[in-house]
């Protein structure tokens, strides 16, 4: 069966993409087939972790939602430029960075049940093991669908507290919308905070266990989104954590 896992900031910045692209691939490593949906279509750009874009097919996943091909057509198989093609399979989905494409999703919208049945029909054209949804920040009605339809919950945060604030008011939301499985990734944190204290703090306040707590890492801010970090630093510190929560996800 497959898994669908979406996630989730509530702010910008927090690096969602960057871990969205890293937990992908390291699942993928492990012989699955995972798809990873751009579904921030206001502001689209997880593609640029996986290949420069203008090797990505002239299709997106806006041309679906407009009608304009099947969803199957959207889907890149990025696994050889990774350079795990032998292991297993990454497909992504991404975001038209038009600007004419995007405005015309923020004056319009889309049909949001459109995307479900798309997601619906990838699971089964692909045959994945796992698709995973890198939303948009903060609450739209895409957002709550993502979160609604997801089998597991990640959300990221960093140890700031506006973005403590924006993480409570989507957890209230997911446990509205019965969200059984949820996880708390902390990201960016700074050397000298007691890592500790800051779990404890995490799993008191949203009662969700914390699966990883991340460093701010000088490697990931020097790669600039250029490239997915796990396999860029195999050995990493930073990549092991990764590597630890991608098993604790596929535990769900």
């Amino acid at each position: 069966m497959t898994k669908i896992i979406a996630i989730h900031s509530y702010r910008g910045g927090t690096g969602k993409s960057n871990l969205t692209a890293n937990f992908a691939v390291a699942i993928a490593i492990q012989g699955h087939r995972v798809a990873v949906v751009d579904t921030d279509l206001q502001s689209p750009g997880i593609h640029t972790l996986f290949s420069s874009y203008e090797t990505l097919p002239v299709k997106t996943l806006n041309d679906y939602l407009w009608n304009r091909c099947s969803i199957q057509e959207t889907a890149y198989d990025v696994s050889y430029e990774l350079g795990i093609e032998e292991k297993g399979k990454v497909f992504l989905i991404p975001s038209s960075v038009d600007g004419n494409e995007i405005a015309r999703i923020l004056s319009e919208g889309y049909k949001v049940s459109l995307l479900n049945n798309g997601l619906g029909r990838l699971i089964q054209e692909l045959e994945l093991d796992y698709l995973f949804i890198d939303t948009h920040p903060g609450l739209s009605r895409e957002t709550l669908l993502s979160i609604a339809i997801s089998n597991l919950l990640i959300l990221i945060l960093r140890p700031d507290r506006q973005d403590f604030q924006g993480t409570a008011v989507t957890v209230d939301i997911a446990r509205q919308l019965k969200v059984r499985n949820m996880l708390m990734i902390i990201n960016k944190v700074p050397s000298k905070m007691d890592v500790a204290e800051l779990q404890e703090k995490v799993e008191m306040t949203y009662d969700i266990p914390v699966s990883g707590i991340l460093p701010v890492s000088e490697e990931m801010m020097q790669l600039g989104s250029s490239g997915v970090f796990c396999l860029r630093y195999p050995d990493h510190h930073f990549t092991q954590i990764l590597n630890q929560v991608a098993v604790k996800v596929m535990s769900y």
